[in-house]
């Protein structure tokens, strides 16, 4: 078995069982299930590498999929977050077109989960679709021979696939909308669970330069209603002649709404607010969320595109064709 430091030893495959063997995962699977479809010969070469490899069948890999379909694994930080259901949801439906069953993890936006879900992932899927922040040399180790396709992140290692999010023209367009309507002190909260300033913090200062406003009225928020909320009051406190704010994603915005309301703040009257992602959530506010909005639907079908490319030998989309671009939408709160 092979481990990682500070990581317990990686559970052997069934992956790693068709290597050693010779074989397709399918035959070793039929071995192992005792099917009539293989020769006796390499029915024992099968077994014998899986006693030797020490594999065992997880409860999962035996019940509760079927051995005769595709089996996606879609990993989500969050699916109390209303974006990632939202592309999970995208996902599914592209799923399901194929013919094909989804299993959906979700690692609480957590390392050590996420590592957790990576140790038994591969003996369970055919393909894996989703949010890492683990390191490339951890995902290679856990998918061997699996097909990989990464959501909001460029890959390096050339096996894996990779959807990019270009929201750079989107949250310049928000900018301009405010400035064009008398703002000029702007502030951003921004995903407060990050060592370093998110990407799209970066495209908020270089549209705020580019029009001569201030970026450095910036605080981070926790990934929800109530961390937005608290945000805000953290922001008006440090700069309280700030009169719009862009926020990481909408939930945030959807708590600055409401904290807004409670200051006595009227939107977007003495408070414009713009947000990003688009959720469908975001219309069903009062004033309706302007957002830098994307495609969730799309981000999660695309994914999964690119996975049935790669799983049955076609030619994968090339990068230009594997990036969603989110677009300025506005609502009444900006």
């Amino acid at each position: 078995m092979v481990s990682l430091s500070g990581t317990e030893p990686r559970k052997v495959t069934i992956n790693d069982v068709a290597r050693s063997a010779g074989v397709s995962r399918q035959t070793v699977s039929r071995a192992l299930n005792d099917k009539d479809e293989i020769d006796g010969s390499t029915k024992q070469r099968v077994l014998d590498a899986a006693h030797e490899l020490g594999y065992r069948p997880s409860r999962f890999a035996r019940g509760l999929v079927r051995q005769d379909t595709t089996t996606i694994g879609l990993v989500i930080p969050d699916l109390l977050n209303p974006f990632f259901t939202e592309v999970a949801a995208g996902a599914l439906e592209a799923a399901r077109a194929h013919g094909w069953q989804v299993v959906v993890y979700d690692t609480a936006d957590r390392a050590e989960e996420e590592l957790g879900t990576l140790q038994v992932i591969a003996s369970q899927v055919d393909a894996v679709v989703g949010y890492f922040s683990c390191s490339e040399d951890e995902l290679e180790l856990f998918t061997r021979g699996v097909p990989v396709v990464l959501i909001g992140r460029e890959h390096h290692t050339a096996r894996f696939s990779s959807i990019r999010i270009d929201g750079e023209a989107g949250v310049h367009a928000a900018v301009a909308h405010l400035v064009a309507a008398g703002h000029q002190r702007i502030g951003m909260l921004d995903h407060d669970g990050r060592t370093e300033p998110s990407i799209r913090r970066e495209w908020f200062t270089t549209a705020a330069a580019a029009y001569g406003i201030e970026a450095g009225m910036v605080v981070g928020a926790d990934q929800s209603a109530d961390g937005g909320g608290a945000a805000l009051k953290t922001l008006l406190t440090a700069h309280p002649d700030v009169t719009a704010v862009f926020t990481f994603n909408d939930i945030i915005a959807i708590g600055v709404l409401r904290e807004a309301r409670r200051l006595g703040r009227s939107v977007p009257q003495d408070l414009a607010v713009i947000g990003f992602d688009g959720l469908q959530l975001g219309s069903l506010v009062e004033p309706p969320l302007s957002s830098v909005a994307l495609d969730t639907r799309k981000l999660g079908a695309l994914a999964i595109d690119q996975a049935a490319r790669l799983l049955t030998g076609m030619t994968p989309l090339g990068a230009d064709d594997l990036v969603i671009r989110a677009e300025l939408r506005l609502g009444g709160s900006a």
